[in-house]
């Protein structure tokens, strides 16, 4: 029997190397901190750009630094992302983030500070996005499967509400849409931790489980014990949970889960900003359960939509991808409804099922696909965030 689902499809920008976008940004990218200035100008001079700023790049060495790279070259090679202008202070990681882009076959330039100066590099990064610019606005969107789309999600300022509301909402997309062949991601490592022996069972298969238990055990010995701190107490939950009335991690961890329903199971694991290649499925990204670290590690590893339930009020968003709010706490939706996508108070109030609510968020998830502005990005959020693993040299 066919689901509600099977023939769904959405409007959204073919790239060149087959991924679907929902967006057609032309990212004027820095590779380091010190040529934000000269991307920031660059995007002030052409309109219909966007210039990505960022806090690293320098010294950077080992697995701290592939992370970078493959933060970078996935935040280029979204598929929300059109056209990219690459510019970086010297030409070897320049480079380097340049060809990581043009993999996927879209335009790239790229362009280096050293032995130029600010002055020219503006001077011929502007005529390349102008160019960039021309080209983007000449795509058409058009007609594309559901099973095209890549679904990311992270809860953020989570209460009560959202483990009984908000993020069984999005478990309920995911139990309807994984089916019809969409990918999916889930991760915030640190939060699950008190559920980790339900997290584990809910892998495709026990060696995927296990594999998974290894890297949550390891987040445990490395980070945590290594630093010293027997709990988490002074971040997990945030104050903002416990204002909620989350108590443990665990409680928050338990609400953390529901986002991936009752039927999904993940297929793999991935590495912070790692892009999946395994199919289509759901899988787990170890990454930090930071809003905006996370939201950008996801968007790198190839999201093109990300769902974000909340309880208290997270005002998240993203330079290239939509964020799509949900949130049950009828507080929050009289305080900042202006941050609301999708309102899931009547689950609540028993005027909505769990059932209603996932179909609620599909339809605005096609709605998002399609065009509609999120209300993250009618409000300027477009928070970029690295992960950083360790001091740079």
């Amino acid at each position: 029997m066919a689901s509600n689902y099977s023939n769904m499809t959405f409007h959204g920008y073919r790239r060149e190397n087959g991924r679907v976008g929902v967006r057609n940004h032309v990212v004027i990218l820095p590779v380091d901190d010190i040529s934000n200035a000269a991307c920031e100008a660059v995007a002030n001079n052409v309109k219909g750009t966007l210039a990505i700023p960022h806090a690293y790049g320098r010294l950077q060495f080992g697995e701290d630094l592939e992370v970078h790279f493959r933060t970078i070259i996935g935040t280029g090679a979204n598929p929300n992302v059109a056209a990219v202008v690459v510019i970086g202070i010297e030409p070897g990681w320049t480079r380097k983030i340049a060809d990581g882009i043009r993999k996927t076959g879209k335009p790239v330039a790229e362009f280096s500070i050293e032995q130029k100066g600010d002055f020219e590099t503006i001077r011929a990064a502007g005529w390349a996005a102008k160019e960039f610019v021309h080209h983007a606005s000449e795509l058409q969107r058009e007609e594309c499967s559901i099973s095209e789309l890549w679904v990311s999600t992270k809860c953020g300022e989570s209460d009560t509400t959202t483990g009984l509301s908000s993020c069984p909402t999005v478990g309920n997309m995911y139990d309807k849409l994984l089916p019809e062949g969409i990918t999916g991601f889930f991760g915030e490592t640190s939060e699950i931790t008190g559920a980790e022996h339900i997290c584990q069972k809910r892998a495709i298969n026990e060696e995927v489980g296990e594999r998974w238990h290894a890297m949550w055990k390891a987040y445990q010995d490395d980070v945590i014990f290594a630093h010293q701190t027997d709990d988490l107490s002074d971040s997990q939950p945030t104050k903002g949970n416990i204002e909620g009335g989350l108590t443990t991690i665990e409680e928050k961890a338990l609400g953390n889960l529901e986002k991936i329903g009752r039927t999904s199971r993940f297929i793999d694991i991935l590495d912070p900003a790692e892009m999946p290649d395994s199919g289509n499925g759901l899988y787990f990204m170890d990454s930090s359960s930071a809003a905006a670290e996370c939201v950008t590690l996801m968007a790198a590893g190839g999201a093109v939509i990300h769902t974000f339930p909340t309880g208290q009020g997270n005002v998240v968003g993203n330079p290239i991808v939509p964020v799509i709010k949900i949130s049950g706490n009828p507080r929050t939706l009289r305080t900042m409804s202006e941050h609301i996508d999708v309102d899931v108070t009547g689950v609540l109030t028993r005027e909505m099922t769990i059932d209603e609510a996932g179909d609620a968020l599909i339809d605005m998830i096609r709605r998002t696909s399609n065009g509609r502005v999120t209300a993250a990005e009618a409000l300027g959020h477009r928070e970029f965030s690295m992960t950083k693993l360790y001091r740079s040299a």
